[in-house]
């Protein structure tokens, strides 16, 4: 599982607080206010951003002071994160070597991951030659190769339509949650948590609360949240 112990994370005056645990294979959905700190804690867990204090602990082993590319998480960004000047192929394949030295299996698995998020035969294709949703299924195929136990979510499909958007929630269970993954999503719609999470934590006011079940939350929300709905 992956805990926060007691973390205090700071950007400017804006501090934030997490004393949370996210399951072992659950998908969390993390919901607030605009500027509550979702983000941060993300940035926090995928070691972008060092805590002020606290521990970030992965299945009793803690990372707080790792480097990103040393922890057991991967991250679909709001923009996917994808480099112009390579292909869907070498994008994806950055998830299994930064180098991109990779062995013939290792091609393979690219290959394989691409065909998994419905891109077989567009391992050539440069970024600007996908449309928003390709480029959102690059950068899911890349987290899908990489194959760590963790992937944070930082609303990386909000730019596309509703029904692409909901496409991608999908593949997400089907690929990463149905896989075993411990997903943390941030949103700000509740149709997504109730789509695809099993809990949801409220990010408000400087703080992370505790996962509650979807549903029971969403049935019964706190004042907060019941604010934040309208």
């Amino acid at each position: 599982m992956l805990r926060c112990e007691n973390l205090v994370l700071q950007q400017g005056a804006f501090s934030l607080r997490a004393d949370v645990v996210f399951p072992r294979g659950e998908a969390v959905a993390l919901i607030g206010p605009s500027g509550a700190g979702k983000s941060t804690l993300l940035a926090g867990l995928a070691g972008f951003l060092a805590p002020v204090s606290g521990r970030v602990i992965f299945d009793d082993v803690d990372v707080t002071d790792a480097e990103p590319g040393k922890r057991p998480i991967s991250m679909l960004f709001q923009d996917n994160n994808l480099f112009p000047h390579l292909s869907a192929a070498q994008n994806v394949g950055l998830g299994l070597r930064p180098d991109l030295r990779l062995t013939v299996e290792q091609r393979e698995q690219v290959t394989v991951a691409l065909a998994e998020v419905g891109l077989a035969g567009l391992d050539d294709r440069r970024p600007a030659a996908l449309s928003g949703g390709q480029q959102s299924r690059v950068a899911l195929a890349r987290v899908l190769v990489a194959d760590r136990p963790v992937v944070l979510l930082d609303e990386p499909f909000s730019a596309l339509g509703p029904a692409l958007k909901d496409e991608m929630l999908d593949l997400v269970k089907s690929k990463l949650v149905a896989a075993g993954k411990t997903v943390v999503m941030v949103t700000h719609d509740p149709a997504d948590a109730r789509r695809i999470a099993d809990m949801v934590a409220l990010v408000d006011a400087g703080e992370v609360h505790a996962p509650v079940a979807t549903d029971v939350l969403f049935n019964n929300p706190p004042a907060a949240l019941r604010a934040y709905l309208g």
